[in-house]
């Protein structure tokens, strides 16, 4: 009868010898910094490029994840979208303002008066656009995904993203100008 347990325990076992604690430790060890070899170190820094281009790649494209939590969600896409849509007044004021600082230092009294109605106009209109441009899209919002679920914060991610020149906005615009929205 003790034959037959024995060869059961043999059968059950799982068929080498425990591993010593020596042994197990030294499987286990690793070094702290990875691989400092100039091949390792190479390969790290590239497979970092490689990941940084893709997150900046899927920033611009406007792909979820890659996003920042100020621009996540299907109300900011849809904001985006509807300021992206249209011409905005802010969208001027970066070259306006380069021009008047230009034609500043031109010593001419007409032309600076000028200037300083042109710059006070522009700010008259970006704040008369940007607010018209937030009411709306809390609108359209408050139609699309329900007057209670409208996020905060809205009117300012519409009016900053109407400020900044089409080409320099991040996310990439994914609609065209003149599509509709909404």
């Amino acid at each position: 009868m003790s034959e037959t347990s024995n060869e059961n325990s043999k059968a059950a076992g799982k068929g080498r010898p425990t591993p010593s604690r020596k042994e197990r430790e030294a499987a286990n060890r690793r070094p702290l910094v990875g691989d400092r070899s100039k091949e390792g170190r190479k390969a790290a820094a590239a497979a970092a490029t490689a990941k940084r281009n893709e997150a900046r790649l899927g920033l611009l494209a406007g792909e979820e994840r890659y996003l920042g939590p100020r621009d996540r969600g299907p109300q900011k896409r849809f904001a985006r979208d509807y300021v992206d849509s249209r011409t905005s007044v802010g969208e001027l004021m970066v070259p306006i303002l380069v021009i008047s600082v230009v034609f500043t230092t031109i010593d001419n009294y007409a032309l600076q008066i000028g200037l300083l109605v042109l710059l006070w106009t522009t700010f008259l209109g970006v704040a008369v656009n940007g607010y018209f441009l937030a009411r709306s899209v809390k609108k359209a919002l408050a139609e699309k995904f329900g007057a209670s679920k409208v996020e905060r914060g809205m009117t300012m991610y519409v009016a900053m993203r109407s400020l900044q020149m089409r080409p320099l906005r991040v996310p990439k615009p994914q609609v065209k100008r003149g599509t509709k929205i909404g």
